[in-house]
């Protein structure tokens, strides 16, 4: 059985990726990809999986996007956290859907499901499905925590915990209320897509802060913005000029 992984978060890939093996040890993980546009990419060069496991958010869109760029006709168990109710609308139009954390008698069900129905000729994810899904997921779910590496041990952290996000020497680090900073495994970019957007504003390529975080905001020279910021580590918080029209009206609490 040729699988692909469709999955942006690297130890829920890796997890999936274990029970898979655990269940069927002559599967085959044919690839796991993070993003719309790497699946999208990879679907083009690569023969089709026999199955594919999709998380439903990922870092750049809905995967559901991939199946509007690209002819897909293999069928796919949904991976997410959202709630049933949610998922409703696309129950019977996939093979099957799994929520998060990922049980392992879950899995086999729907893999045993799998191996019990004739495969369609065509995909039964149609436009109409598709819109009706969208639809049904409007309001988005922000990423709440998140799992860091501390030496040999996985800690999680809160997002409600952390002051700004930063990039710095190809690695992206959360800074915590507490001071201390924790290596990520996301890009800022795709952390950015991922949080609540009236709580974390992207001042320039580098920052990425909290609005509690913020305790004085000062003009500066071409016309961009100065930001003091709690627990910060230099003087590099400037807002870039071409962002501080939406700077202020984000202050202001307006989309």
């Amino acid at each position: 059985m040729k699988i692909l992984i469709v999955e942006d978060e690297p130890l829920a890939a890796a997890q999936l990726a274990a029970h898979i093996s655990a269940l069927q040890p002559k599967a085959q993980i044919m690839a796991v990809c993070d993003t719309v546009k790497a699946t999208v990419e990879w679907l083009k060069n690569n023969e089709a999986p026999e199955l594919a496991f999709f998380d439903i958010q990922l870092g750049d869109g809905l995967s559901f996007g991939i199946f509007e760029q690209v002819e897909f006709t293999s069928p796919v168990i949904f991976t997410t956290a959202f709630d049933q109710y949610a998922i409703q609308a696309f129950k019977v139009n996939s093979i099957d859907y799994l929520l998060k954390p990922i049980d392992r008698a879950d899995l086999e069900k729907a893999l045993i499901k799998f191996e019990q129905l004739t495969l369609p000729k065509t995909s039964n994810i149609t436009p109409g499905i598709l819109q009706e899904i969208v639809s049904s997921l409007k309001t988005k779910n922000y990423k709440e925590r998140f799992l860091v590496k501390v030496g040999t041990h996985l800690r999680v952290i809160e997002t409600s915990d952390v002051l700004y996000f930063y990039s710095f020497e190809k690695g992206t680090y959360a800074k915590l209320s507490d001071g201390k900073d924790y290596l990520l495994d996301q890009s800022l970019e795709l952390v950015e897509g991922m949080i609540d957007p009236k709580v974390f504003f992207r001042i320039n390529r580098k920052y990425l802060v909290a609005l509690k975080s913020i305790s004085d905001v000062v003009t500066y020279s071409n016309s961009r913005l100065k930001i003091k910021v709690m627990q910060a580590n230099d003087d590099d918080f400037l807002v870039a000029r071409e962002k501080v029209k939406d700077f202020k009206n984000w202050l202001e609490g307006e989309d």
